[in-house]
């Protein structure tokens, strides 16, 4: 029986974790030859991932350098991938969500006429600019992709309204949840002993993270003000900023919440602690898309410290509010939040509308059904 030839192509952290529990999955079926390529558009961060989850890169682009800028990584994806499907010509690739490694992939694979999957496709905001470049990576690859695995229905109906073939839409839950499954556990212990010895029972630990590039500058600034003021007049708040390295951001949250008591400023840390601070913590303040996702899941509540999510359904559910980076609005919600026992039950309680843990399955079953390995279209992920 011929195979089919599938290759996983993704370069950031945020897509290796969510693309990694649907690298295991395709690894399970006799039906296919899975290949992994990295891009190493993130190259510590990605690392981390993989090692997390055991998996070892048939290609290593290894493209990341110092002061990138999106048209260097644009070029050097397109390139690499040009030469590797020379040598490698998959029957598919499969990318991931809005990164600009997703965008030049795919464009490198239709090229050379080589099918595109497109995981998390759908997700929009309506503005080419918010997020960027996220947003328009995503509609490009949308516009090239043979299939879309689509995390909601309303992704689902995002794709039809810009004219995409429904038989080509699948909705599967979103793969981080699968991944969720296996990164979390009850007791556990996290290398950084600052974070072991945090008090997670008696004090309201918030978990931030903020960084994204339509919020530096007075973004930021604002944002750390208002958490600032909430740490201040909250005498049983204590805030986890994980601060992402680029010194944009880095250098405007030292400014500001550098050595203010109960804040701890860390670096990005690892996957597994990430989700581990995010299932003990009391609440998420984020700019992340990620987040927005996966902290539904624990039953916290998430303020989005963005004008608008691409991630509407939890907006919906009530476990997500957005509120921008005006410094009295984000104060002014938390402390509803933290001050407000039925405000947090309700939007702790919320059901989590992004998956079931299934969302891996049900792709790769897509993607036998769409190569005619199985008569039968997957079932659709619905929100119950």
């Amino acid at each position: 029986m011929e195979k089919i030839k599938i290759m996983t192509i993704f370069g950031t952290r945020p897509e290796a974790i969510k693309m990694a529990p649907l690298v295991k999955e395709l690894e399970k079926h006799k039906e296919i030859e899975s290949k992994v390529c990295v891009t190493g558009q993130h190259r510590e961060m990605l690392d981390q991932v993989l090692e997390l989850f055991n998996i070892k890169p048939n290609y290593d682009l290894n493209i990341m350098k110092t002061k990138q800028t999106l048209t260097g990584i644009t070029c050097r994806v397109i390139e690499s991938l040009e030469e590797l499907f020379n040598e490698y010509t998959p029957d598919m690739v499969l990318v991931h969500g809005d990164t600009t490694t997703t965008f030049a992939a795919s464009l490198a694979a239709f090229y050379k006429q080589i099918k595109v999957g497109h995981v998390e496709a759908g997700l929009r905001t309506g503005d080419k600019y918010f997020p960027f470049p996220e947003e328009m990576n995503r509609k490009l690859t949308g516009a090239i992709a043979d299939m879309h695995f689509a995390p909601t229905s309303g992704s689902k109906n995002n794709l039809l309204k810009e004219g995409i073939n429904e038989l080509d839409i699948f909705v599967t839950g979103n793969t981080v949840i699968d991944a969720m499954d296996t990164t979390v556990e009850e007791n556990y212990l996290f290398n950084s002993e600052e974070l072991n010895d945090i008090d997670f029972n008696s004090k309201k630990v918030i978990m931030v993270t903020a960084h994204r590039r339509e919020n530096w500058g007075e973004g930021i600034e604002n944002i750390c003000l208002a958490l600032k003021d909430i740490v201040t007049k909250n005498e049983d708040v204590e805030i986890v900023y994980l601060v992402h390295l680029n010194p944009v951001v880095k250098d405007v949250v030292e400014k500001h919440l550098s050595g203010l008591h109960r804040v701890h400023l860390l670096p990005p840390q690892d996957t597994k602690e990430t989700h581990n601070l995010m299932n003990k913590c009391f609440m998420v303040m984020t700019d992340s898309g990620g987040l927005q996702e996966e902290a539904p899941h624990l039953g916290k509540p998430v303020l989005v410290l963005r004008d608008v999510t691409e991630r509407p359904e939890a907006v919906e559910a009530g476990t997500v509010k957005l509120v921008g980076t005006d410094r009295e609005i984000i104060v002014k919600t938390a402390e509803e939040i933290l001050e407000a026992a039925e405000v947090y039950k309700e939007m702790s309680n919320a059901i989590n509308p992004y998956g079931d843990g299934k969302a891996s399955r049900r792709i790769v079953q897509a993607i036998l059904y769409g190569f005619q390995k199985v008569e039968n279209k997957p079932d659709e992920f619905i929100v119950k």
